[in-house]
């Protein structure tokens, strides 16, 4: 990852490859944010005009460059687009900030090292800089041949490597508060990233039992018990949900579970996670045009393990369960049929009418399990349905709950975290077009609403009298338009930066 420094040098004698400026766009025309004066002063107080006339209005994620003034030892001034002029001692949004950030790494691939003189007011913006800063120079090559033959095979690979290094101007070196913002925003960068990397592995080398080698390692390397049940550990246990998805693939399907315990925890946390490793719909075929990026579709599995290793990483006073129930959808003549009814681990039976309903299969078991455990709550996160898409579109994930205020508060730490998320309902008159005169439910009911059918099938399974809230990711879990802030094309590790904040509020006990 990028390197992160907080310096109090000045801009102007800084060796850099560009010092990195903010600028707001205001009712006459752009302005340079704080952070950016030493600059500013170098261009006689001029630099705003000059950016408007380069065409910068300070647009959110507007990013321009321009020569840097005489007597500077850095060669570019990388202007950002922060938006709208806060308020009056208002100060800048977290979001605006870490999007900026974001912006300006990914324009500065292939820059060693740069400079950022955005408005730093506290540490928590420092914080919040740094993320952006970490996030949006992400980079995915593990599988461009070039990226193994030179030291700067990035270069070859992408076109230009990721920004090697970046300095925060303004940030406190030895003060606490600074030094703890960036290893937090280290942590969470790092963990959301490896998140990335595990939605964006092709799916041929990332069945159920590759990844479940990926967290068997990572937890060994930070303290996390770990346990996984293979297939007939499945069978034994009578997992019918997750062998039943699994059964057409020639990679067995595995379930998961992640530990990390803090020896002050007063409160319980399980984490769920949806890990089809890849979904061809099985017998329920998927139509031409809608298989291509389905590696996603373990996304939540990826949240999943990466909040709980970012969890342990921070050291929160919290125990963090995390389940991730992985399985590959195929079709094969051993797989599952539309019409095939299924026992859960709960001992409940489902008859499947649509194989592509499969992640609320694997899900239904896993949350069963979680639910012995008795935690005080319960957070599944699943690229669940296409219906989610419809209603919230590519950049905002549903929230569905049984206990309103923690699906608002689930909502609030999505929001702190800067990621879009819409409370959504579970109207009761939907769960009766799951009634099956086979099973004690169906695993599809209505089509309209199917967002919200597939949360009451999911509620349906976790244990009598556990707060849970359920995560639909399907819409932004994987990018396929271009870049934009500091999140890249493809896996977007979309719900870690969710889950962490719930932990850390839930340790410091303000989560109810």
């Amino acid at each position: 990852m990028t390197a992160l420094t907080l310096s109090t040098a000045a801009a102007p004698g800084l060796r850099a490859d560009a010092i990195v400026i903010g600028v707001v766009k205001g009712a006459n025309g752009p302005s340079v944010a704080p952070g950016a004066e030493a600059v500013d002063k170098a261009y006689d107080g001029r630099l705003a005009g000059v950016l408007e006339t380069l065409g910068a209005s300070g647009a959110e994620g507007e990013v321009t460059k321009l020569p840097a003034p005489s007597g500077f030892k850095a060669p570019v001034v990388v202007a950002v687009g922060l938006g709208a002029e806060p308020e009056k001692d208002a100060g800048f949004e977290p979001e605006a900030l870490r999007r900026a950030a974001g912006a300006a790494a990914r324009a500065l691939a292939g820059a060693k090292k740069a400079a950022f003189a955005l408005p730093l007011a506290e540490a928590a913006d420092a914080g919040v800089v740094a993320e952006g800063v970490l996030l949006g120079a992400y980079s995915f090559d593990a599988y461009k041949e070039s990226a193994k033959e030179t030291k700067d095979a990035k270069a070859k690979a992408n076109g230009k490597a990721p920004l090697a290094e970046a300095a925060l101007l303004g940030g406190k070196p030895r003060d606490k508060a600074y030094k703890a913002a960036l290893e937090r925003a280290a942590a969470v960068a790092e963990e959301l990233n490896r998140a990335r990397d595990l939605v964006n592995t092709p799916p041929n080398d990332l069945d159920p039992e590759a990844f479940a080698a990926v967290a068997q390692a990572a937890a060994k390397e930070h303290g996390i018990k770990v346990q996984v049940l293979d297939e007939k550990a499945l069978t034994k246990g009578g997992y019918g949900g997750i062998l039943g998805v699994g059964a057409g693939s020639a990679s067995g399907p595995r379930l998961v579970k992640l530990s990390y315990t803090s020896p002050k925890a007063k409160k319980s946390l399980a984490f769920v996670g949806k890990g089809i490793t890849y979904d061809s719909g099985g017998i329920s075929l998927k139509p031409a045009g809608h298989n291509e990026t389905m590696k996603c579709d373990m996304a939540g599995a990826a949240a999943v393990f990466a909040a709980v290793v970012a969890a342990a990483r921070l050291g929160l006073e919290v125990n963090v369960t995390g389940w991730l129930a992985l399985a590959e959808n195929m079709p094969s003549g051993s797989a599952t049929r539309p019409g095939d009814v299924l026992r859960m681990y709960s001992g409940k039976t489902v008859e499947v009418l649509n194989t592509d309903a499969e992640g609320r299969l694997v899900l239904a078991d896993a949350l069963w399990a979680a639910s012995q455990d008795k935690p005080d709550a319960i957070i599944d996160v699943a690229t669940l349905t296409g219906a989610m898409m419809l209603a919230l579109g590519s950049r905002t994930y549903g929230i569905m709950a049984n206990d309103d205020a923690f699906r608002s508060a689930v909502h609030e730490a999505a929001e702190e975290s800067g990621e879009p998320a819409w409370p959504m309902p579970l109207p009761e008159h939907l769960r009766k077009g799951m009634d099956s005169p086979t099973a004690d439910i169906a695993n599809m009911g209505e089509r309209m609403g199917g967002g919200l059918v597939a949360g009451l099938f999911l509620r349906e399974f976790v244990g009598e009298g556990i707060t849970w809230a359920h995560l639909d990711i399907a819409g932004p879990a994987f990018n396929e338009g271009g870049p934009f802030g500091y999140t890249p094309k493809g896996g977007t590790g979309t719900a870690v930066r969710t889950l962490v904040r719930v932990a850390e509020r839930v340790a410091l006990g303000d989560l109810g």
